[in-house]
């Protein structure tokens, strides 16, 4: 198979990886548009537009997004410019740019790696509550004794 294949499969039935790479999109390729995907995906290529809904990410160290990204986990080996919502955690290894805005429980950035714009660090239950905030009781004023 060549490195321009967009989607592929995994035939293998054994991987020493954790997880398998579920679909890829090769250095030479170019997809606009919106995305979802289940398990791995390693993009090393170009993509604008969005992903969502999607579980872990790998971009490639040739590879450039711009757009919006919600994911459970993306790993940044090439370039990434937009707006990233990751719920589990982000990892910008040394050859990582992400330039944005940045929202996850944890982030990694190894020496070499860099973050240009704004950075939230919450936990799934913050980012509950602020979607959910409790009423304010105005009705009743504190009374002080």
């Amino acid at each position: 198979m060549s490195g321009k294949s967009i989607f592929t499969k995994s035939s293998t039935g054994s991987s020493s990886a954790p997880e398998e790479i579920s679909a890829f999109l090769g250095k030479e390729t170019l997809f606009e548009g919106k995305m979802t995907f289940q398990g791995v995906f390693r993009l090393d290529g170009r993509f604008e537009g969005e992903i969502f809904e999607s579980g872990t990410l790998i971009v490639g160290e040739s590879a450039l997004i711009k757009g919006k990204i919600g994911a459970n986990t993306v790993i940044i080996n090439g370039r990434v410019e937009g707006e990233l919502h990751a719920e589990e955690r982000v990892e910008i290894h040394s050859t990582g740019k992400f330039s944005g805005t940045l929202i996850t429980p944890v982030l990694i950035i190894n020496e070499g790696g860099t973050l240009n714009g704004h950075c939230e660090m919450e936990t799934k239950v913050a980012r509950e509550e602020d979607l959910h905030p409790r009423p304010l009781n105005v009705d009743h004023p504190l009374s002080v004794s």
